[in-house]
């Protein structure tokens, strides 16, 4: 069977069958499967960037039942506070800044392009912001079509969207763990149009609470089918539900869960693998969920990409996550060469960052 999955996977025609088959057989038999598909994919490399995270606000109008970061300090940053925060990513070397933050009944869109502006007017550095729910609510808020936000954005100088917000892409799911968020088909309809505005974007999963391996297949099969006709993912990143400090935990935990499986993690790498295949080569193993050593596994199991430095990481954290909220580039090369690979830097986009940072070096004597 498994060598017809590995033939099946690379002609890109696994099934949702197929994905639930696989669940019965051995795990072990369909990580190497998975394994093989990736190094005819993407070779032994396995890309990391060096980045910062940046959560400009935790203040938040929002009902998500998973969240521990909400309205926990009620901070907001400043623009200066902001842009200390980048002057500080690039002289760590950062080629990118991750920006998200909570849902403010008093931000739009003005605001948003305004943070960029300030960022691109000062920084070259790639710009990763603003998840499908915060596009979502700044053209609510501010009056304006998501197509009309996404191209301000764009202008301003956003570079690439994290595809989170997702969760499960299953209503019946979303309805119960974040009612006020916005629906599949909005976030589809988001997402498709900063594809179709020139803007990347990131697809991922939040798995292992309420939902059932159907929901997580059929989740997997929506993100295909959108990567198929707008080509427009960069990476798949599977998140592993953090259960402490959140309501929805605390119903996982009385059901005597504590949270997906390690083997329940790495079948989802895995599976992920098989059923991208050539429409999305990167899967990237956060090291922030899994941990360190279980990440170096599921590079193992189908993943080539290791996320970033992070250098500040605050959601997962108080969720319950224990791996700490930065990882040097020092220690990703290494946790990469322990796991038999090779390291490779990249931009945003999975570009090599040596021409990119020769090219900014000579800008900036220029």
């Amino acid at each position: 069977m498994f060598k017809e999955i590995y033939k099946r996977s690379l002609d890109g025609k696994i099934t949702k069958n197929d994905a639930m088959a696989l669940l019965k057989k051995d795990p072990f038999e369909l990580f190497r499967t998975a394994d093989a598909v990736r190094q005819e994919l993407v070779g032994d490399t396995v890309s990391y960037v060096v980045n910062r995270n940046m959560n400009f606000t935790d203040i938040c109008i929002g009902t998500c039942k998973f969240c521990a970061f909400r309205n926990t300090e009620n901070y907001r940053l400043t623009t200066d506070q902001l842009l200390a925060k980048v002057a500080e990513a690039k002289r760590y070397g950062a080629t990118e800044v991750c920006i998200q933050g909570g849902l403010l009944p008093d931000m739009y869109l003005k605001d948003y392009v305004a943070m960029l502006e300030s960022i691109k007017e000062k920084y070259e550095i790639d710009i990763h912001a603003f998840s499908p729910m915060e596009v979502f609510h700044m053209s609510k808020v501010s009056g304006v079509s998501v197509a009309h936000s996404l191209k301000a954005l764009k202008e301003a100088g956003l570079g690439s969207m994290p595809g989170t917000a997702a969760e499960i892409l299953v209503d019946d799911i979303r309805r119960k763990i974040c009612p006020g968020k916005l629906t599949t088909m909005q976030w589809v309809d988001v997402v498709t149009k900063a594809h179709k505005t020139g803007i990347p974007t990131t697809a991922t999963i939040m798995y292992g609470h309420i939902e059932t391996w159907k929901d997580r297949i059929d989740h997997i099969f929506i993100q295909r089918d959108i990567q198929r006709k707008t080509h427009g993912f960069t990476e798949f990143v599977p998140l592993t539900f953090m259960c402490k400090n959140n309501p929805l935990g605390i119903t996982v935990m009385k059901n005597g869960s504590m949270g997906a499986s390690g083997l329940d993690d790495l079948r989802m790498y895995a599976l992920a693998r098989l059923i991208f295949g050539k429409d999305l080569i990167n899967v990237q193993a956060s090291w922030v969920k899994l941990g360190p050593k279980l990440a170096q596994v599921a590079l193992h199991c189908g993943a080539n990409d290791l996320g970033g430095t992070l250098m500040e990481e605050r959601i997962s954290k108080t969720a319950g996550a224990t791996s700490g909220e930065c990882m040097s580039p020092e220690e990703l090369r290494a946790l990469i060469r322990d796991a038999e690979r090779t390291p490779r830097q990249r931009t945003t986009l999975y570009q090599d960052v040596r021409p990119v940072l020769k090219v900014a070096a000579r800008r900036a004597k220029n």
